[in-house]
């Protein structure tokens, strides 16, 4: 360490991801911060920024910086031994990139770390840089510096995710993983350069155990990110981008048959419009994608629509211990701007441990698998980040909301997992409803036979298993009307699906304390999908209170008003 501080150079750090980690360290007053850059008057318009009251949202500004910061001039075309010399860091990151076109000498950085014994790490994300740093793993042993490549979402977060989920497996057969980042997301040119640079074009994967050449942007797959308790992300297709876990998985997972890396973006029109332009490349109607990375860049911000909410996954299938076929998924959802601080959570682990006195080993190698889940979720606690693993049995279905629920189910008090615990079960109790009185809400109770109003009414629900779905007969004071519940399909997968008569109502579960809230994603009339806007809504949950399962239903829209609400308790007989 230089004096009583770690010295940290960040190239590229007043661009969009060295940016991102800058202001995730700068509370820390162990931290020399050289925010590096070709621009000197950039750096230092970024470092008065984190000094004002707004450079991170108040965590940063005026005099309370915590880290030590420098704005300085670094060429890594120039004289790299002079200006490492010259600014004695403890640790260089490398945050510039694209890493796919750092020319005929790619490591030049990498090879003047290690001869000065500076430490080193990046954000890259080409499959080509991160794992031929390997290359340098003798020298780097020699001189007892470590050099790791890749510390960012794709691998570092993908192998911790996966290290997590391998321990159930005796065989692991697929990985899919995947990034879903928000619609909001103001993404920087050189990541669109590096996604432009392989559309269309051949993407090395594996199928049924053997290198396959896969196209960029063109291959798809489907998935639904749904962190267990959490409202899912919408369904959407998920096109393939060249990644570094594409070529490190095989080398670390044997026997693996197949792997699938993508990225799942909104609105989805304008990617398939991408998905459209990378088929001109495959079709030798264009030469390359690169040239309209600007235009890519300016669209993507442009028709910036969808939720403020991003989302990433893991996917392994294969067989656990006893041999039965297994399907594991990590899911993680991010809120607001949260999301873009994931790709540099690794650097800042990394820094922190290293604050602590724990060091890598020393060598060059990809980071996959250098820091483990834990080390993230401790970050997410920062943020409105949810991370959690669903583990599915392929031939042993279990009870419906403790499948859509997944290991969010051992939040669920006793007597709400009673109720849910599947099978044929009576229970009976109190209620009082309220009905609305518009002509629209009458009409709408009709249709599907909800009761009249009243106080202390007698309620009964009969629950009765139908395969993987449930049927719910509720019977108000002699008044009885019937649901069908299951878990959606498709792109309404990790949701539950209720149908009342011509209605199919999609709802997420979600865990809140002693509750369980369920929360409208969508709905259906005759099977045509109706504007989320419209949809009926209100304050639906169930809780457990002196012991006891109590409900409180409210269904109403924006056209009808309040159709019926309905609240009370349950005890199994």
């Amino acid at each position: 360490m230089s004096g009583e501080r770690l010295s940290l150079l960040i190239i590229g750090g007043y661009g969009t991801f060295g940016g991102r980690l800058a202001r995730l360290l700068g509370d820390e007053p162990r931290l020399r911060l050289l925010i590096a850059g070709r621009s000197l008057e950039k750096a230092d318009d970024f470092v008065a920024e984190l000094r004002s009251p707004r450079g991170w949202a108040g965590r940063l500004g005026g005099n309370d910086l915590g880290a030590w910061l420098q704005a300085v001039a670094f060429d890594r075309d120039g004289d790299l031994i002079e200006q490492l010399t010259r600014l004695r860091p403890d640790l260089v990151v490398d945050a510039s990139g694209p890493f796919q076109s750092f020319g005929e000498d790619p490591y030049k950085v990498v090879r003047a770390c290690i001869g000065l014994d500076i430490d080193y790490a990046d954000l890259a994300d080409s499959t080509g840089f991160v794992a031929g740093i390997s290359g340098l793993d003798a020298e780097a042993r020699a001189k007892g510096v470590f050099a790791l490549s890749g510390l960012s979402s794709l691998p570092a977060l993908s192998f911790a995710a996966l290290a997590a989920m391998a321990p159930q497996f005796s065989r692991i057969e697929s990985v899919a993983a995947g990034i879903a980042p928000s619609a909001h997301v103001k993404i920087g040119l050189n990541v669109v350069r590096a996604i432009s640079s392989y559309a269309g074009k051949p993407v090395a994967v594996l199928r049924e155990g053997r290198p396959a050449a896969g196209s960029g942007l063109i291959d798809d797959m489907r998935v639904t990110i749904a962190p267990p308790g959490v409202a899912p992300l919408a369904s959407r297709k998920f096109l393939l981008v060249d990644a570094p876990d594409l070529a490190l998985l095989p080398q670390h997972v044997p026997g693996l048959q197949s792997t699938f890396t993508g990225v799942g973006t909104e609105p989805q029109a304008l990617q398939r419009l991408l998905g459209l332009a990378a088929r001109l490349v495959r079709l030798r109607l264009l030469p390359s994608l690169g040239p309209f990375s600007r235009v890519l860049q300016e669209a993507s911000h442009r028709f910036a629509l969808g939720a403020h909410r991003g989302g990433m996954f893991v996917r392994a299938a294969g067989l656990d211990r006893d041999g039965r076929r297994i399907t594991s998924s990590w899911d993680l959802i991010a809120e607001g701007d949260d999301g873009p601080f994931i790709p540099v959570i690794a650097v800042e682990a990394l820094v922190r441990r290293l604050l602590e006195g724990i060091r890598p080993q020393s060598g060059a190698r990809p980071a996959a698998g250098e820091l483990s889940l834990a080390d993230f979720e401790a970050a997410f606690r920062r943020f409105k980040i949810t991370s959690g693993i669903r583990l599915d049995y392929e031939e042993e279905p279990l009870p419906l909301y403790r499948r859509i629920l997944g290991s969010a189910w051992q939040q669920l008090p006793p007597a709400l997992a009673a109720i849910h615990a599947g099978g044929t079960r009576l229970a009976s109790g109190r209620a009082r409803i309220e009905r609305g009185g518009g002509l629209l809400a009458r009409l709408v109770a009709g249709v599907i036979g909800f009761p009249p109003a009243g106080e202390d009414v007698p309620v009964a629900v009969r629950f009765a298993a139908d395969g993987d779905s449930e049927i719910w007969t509720r019977t108000f004071g002699g008044k009885a009307f019937r649901s069908w519940q299951a878990e959606g399909k498709g792109s309404d997968r990790h949701l539950l699906a209720e149908v009342f008569g011509p209605f199919r109502v999609l709802l997420a579960l979600v865990p809140e304390g002693d509750r369980l809230r369920l929360v409208v994603r969508g709905w259906r009339f005759l099977g045509v999908p109706l504007p989320l806007f419209l949809a009926p809504g209100g304050d639906t949950y169930e809780e457990e209170r002196d012991g006891r399962f109590h409900f409180h239903v409210e269904i109403g829209g924006r056209l009808t008003g309040l159709v019926v609400r309905y609240s009370g308790w349950l005890v199994l007989e």
